[in-house]
């Protein structure tokens, strides 16, 4: 166990982690109480076509051509949406599942004329292991900016989630705050490309915030807490992947998922066995 402490790849894999898991799960609680997991899932999938426009304008692959180009690909995605869903009769979440899905699809096709040879498998799936330093500080800068904004304005961002009425009847920027969140959203889900990929970046944003909610009624619970698993399950899912030769995003989720279940049967705010028992 030491030996592999000592190599510096493992180092960065780790700090990685826990960056990453605590981000996404401190603002997984967000996610939970605005009810937005599916508008997450759609996110994800959106963040592929930004890597390979990102990579075809700036003719290399990285961290920074992957970031401006998943950025631009999601926040294009979600403006879409809302411009489709206010000029015609589809609701959000049937314009966001049709562009989304038109979006992957198109980031399939340009992948193959990128200049670079890319591993699909790693921007769908993660590879932790391979987190570079300039990811690392990606990773940290959004965390800090995520956490710090969130931590600043939790008060009206609660209110704006549960009574929106009466924040706007106190002047609290309700649409503004609204944006605010779905923009700190694609960051954080941009920061986990590298742990878990496009495809389970969903898990990691929602699990933890979702375990924690069966668990306690404090906001503040749900968003330290949330951190709190989202670490240790990047953290515990990186190492068990390493040793086991599996992928890390993989054991990462299932990780995260059995935290869930475990909440689910035997959590306080749920206790399934002791209901139907």
């Amino acid at each position: 166990m030491s030996d592999i402490l000592s190599h510096p790849f493992f180092q960065r894999a780790l700090l990685g982690a826990l960056i990453i898991g605590f981000t996404n799960g401190c603002f997984s609680a967000y996610v939970v109480l605005k009810r937005s997991a599916l508008v997450a899932g759609s996110l994800s999938h959106a963040l592929l076509p930004g890597i390979a426009g990102g990579i075809l304008v700036a003719g290399s692959l990285t961290a920074w051509s992957a970031f401006l180009g998943a950025l631009i690909a999601a926040l294009v995605v979600v403006l879409a949406s809302l411009a489709v869903a206010r000029s015609s009769r589809l609701d959000q979440g049937t314009s966001l599942a049709v562009i989304f899905t038109i979006a992957f699809a198109a980031g399939l096709i340009m992948l193959k004329y990128v200049p670079v040879q890319v591993r699909l498998e790693d921007y769908l799936f993660g590879d932790i292991l391979n987190i570079s330093t300039t990811d690392l500080w990606v990773a940290f800068g959004i965390g800090a900016v995520t956490l710090t904004l969130t931590t600043a304005l939790q008060r009206p961002i609660l209110l704006t989630l549960f009574e929106p009425s009466v924040a706007a009847a106190q002047g609290v920027p309700v649409r503004a705050l609204n944006y605010l969140i779905m923009t700190l959203l694609v960051l954080v889900m941009i920061s986990s490309l590298q742990a878990v990929g496009c495809i389970l970046a969903l898990g990691l944003v929602v699990a933890p915030g979702a375990t924690v909610f069966l668990l306690t009624n404090s906001t503040r619970a749900m968003f330290w807490g949330g951190g709190a698993l989202g670490a240790a399950g990047a953290a515990g899912g990186m190492w068990i992947a390493h040793w086991g030769e599996f992928r890390p995003g993989a054991v990462i989720t299932v990780l995260l998922g059995a935290a869930f279940l475990l909440a689910f049967f035997f959590g306080p705010r749920s206790g399934f066995f002791r209901r139907t028992g």
